[in-house]
C-alpha cells in the first residue's frame, strides 16, 4: 500500500481568482511538496450557470505564474485511473456511487423550496446551512406522486444522532452532531445535479487524495463528508481549514470584490511580492519582501499557521 500525500486544489471556474482563493492554493501546494507528494487539480465546474472554460483556462495560467504547479488533473489531464479531474464529466460516476448510497443508507425526496427552509429554520453559525426538520422524511408513496406534479424534488440523506469527531490540522479537535447542526442533508439537487457534499467526497476518494486543504468556512462541511466516507467504506483524508482572508470591514473576500482579484492584484504586485504578502500574513515569514513559492518549502508547517481569519489592511484596496 502506498503512503504517498496526494493533495488538491479543487477551484471552482466562476470568475478570477481572488487573494483568498491564492492563499488555499498556496498552503495546499506547500505542504504536499513539503511531503515530496503528488498535487492534483481538480476543477469543480457543477454549476454550469456560473462556471466558464475561459475562467479555468485563466485560473490554471495564474498558478503557472505563481509556480504552483500540479502532477495531475487540470482541464486536459487525468488522474491515477486516467479519468478526467473536470466534475461536469464525471455525472454518470456521482450517480454510480449516490446507488450505492441509496443501498445503504435512507436517501429520499425533498419538496421544501429555500424559502421554507430558510423560513421555518435558523441558520447554522457555520456555515449558514439551515438545520433541515425532517418534513418530508416520511412521506407516503402517494405524497410523493402527489407532489411530483408539482415540483421536482432533491433527494435526501438521512443523518444519525451521534457525534463526529475529527482532529484538523489547523483547527484542532472537531466535534459536530449532524442532526444538529445541519440534519438531513442534499445529495442531488431538485435540477438532477449532485451536491457539493456528494461531489467532493465521490471525488476524494477516487482520486486517493489523502490530505485536504481548504477555507476555514469549509469546516462545518467535513462531519457531513466524514459521514459518508463510512457509508462507502472509504478511507477520509487528513483535513487542514486554513484561515479566511477578510476584508477590513470583515466580509468574506468574494470575486466579485474586484479590488482584490488577480487582475487588480497583478498591476500592483509581483507573484513574488503576493506570495511574501500571503506568507508573512499568516506566520511563515517575519515580515513581507518578495519570495518564490518554491522557496518555503523547505519553512512550511501547519503549526506556524494563524488559526484565526486574518484581517487585511485597506491599503489593499488603494489602487
Amino acid at each position: 500500500m502506498s503512503h504517498t500525500v496526494r493533495g488538491r486544489f479543487a477551484p471552482t471556474p466562476s470568475g478570477r481568482m481572488h487573494l483568498g482563493n491564492l492563499f488555499s492554493a498556496l498552503i495546499a501546494w506547500l505542504s504536499v511538496r513539503q511531503q515530496n507528494g503528488i498535487m492534483l487539480l481538480r476543477i469543480e465546474d457543477l454549476d454550469r450557470a456560473r462556471c466558464k472554460r475561459e475562467y479555468a483556462e485563466q485560473l490554471i495560467k495564474d498558478l503557472a505564474l505563481f509556480g504552483l504547479d500540479y502532477d495531475e488533473g487540470g482541464l486536459t489531464g487525468t488522474d491515477r485511473f486516467s479519468e478526467s479531474c473536470v466534475q461536469s464529466e464525471r455525472n454518470d460516476y456521482y450517480h454510480e456511487v449516490l446507488s450505492i448510497l441509496s443501498k445503504r443508507a435512507h436517501i429520499y425526496p425533498c419538496f421544501c423550496t429555500r424559502a421554507q427552509l430558510h423560513d421555518i429554520n435558523a441558520p447554522h453559525l457555520g456555515d449558514y446551512t439551515p438545520v433541515y426538520a425532517g418534513t418530508c422524511r416520511n412521506l407516503s408513496s402517494a405524497e410523493i406522486l402527489q407532489k411530483q406534479t408539482i415540483r421536482n424534488p432533491s433527494l435526501r440523506i438521512e443523518v444519525p444522532n451521534q457525534t463526529i469527531a475529527f482532529n484538523d490540522c489547523c483547527q484542532g479537535h472537531v466535534e459536530e452532531n449532524l442532526s444538529h447542526s445541519c440534519g438531513d442533508f442534499v445529495l442531488q439537487r431538485a435540477d438532477g445535479i449532485v451536491s457539493y457534499q456528494l461531489a467532493v467526497v465521490a471525488d476524494d476518494a477516487r482520486m486517493g487524495v489523502t490530505e485536504v486543504v481548504r477555507g476555514r468556512d469549509l469546516l462545518f462541511s467535513t462531519a457531513r463528508q466524514l459521514f459518508l466516507y463510512d457509508l462507502l467504506d472509504a478511507v477520509p483524508p487528513r483535513f487542514a481549514h486554513v484561515p479566511l482572508l477578510l476584508a477590513p470591514d470583515h466580509r468574506r473576500l468574494s470575486k466579485r470584490d474586484a479590488a482584490l482579484s488577480l487582475t487588480s492584484l497583478l498591476t500592483r504586485f509581483s507573484p513574488e511580492e503576493l506570495i511574501g504578502i500571503l506568507a508573512a500574513l499568516c506566520g511563515l515569514i517575519d515580515r513581507p519582501e518578495p519570495v518564490k513559492a518554491v522557496d518555503l518549502i523547505p519553512h512550511f508547517s501547519f503549526e506556524q499557521l494563524k488559526k484565526e481569519d486574518i484581517v487585511l489592511s485597506p491599503s489593499f484596496y488603494h489602487v
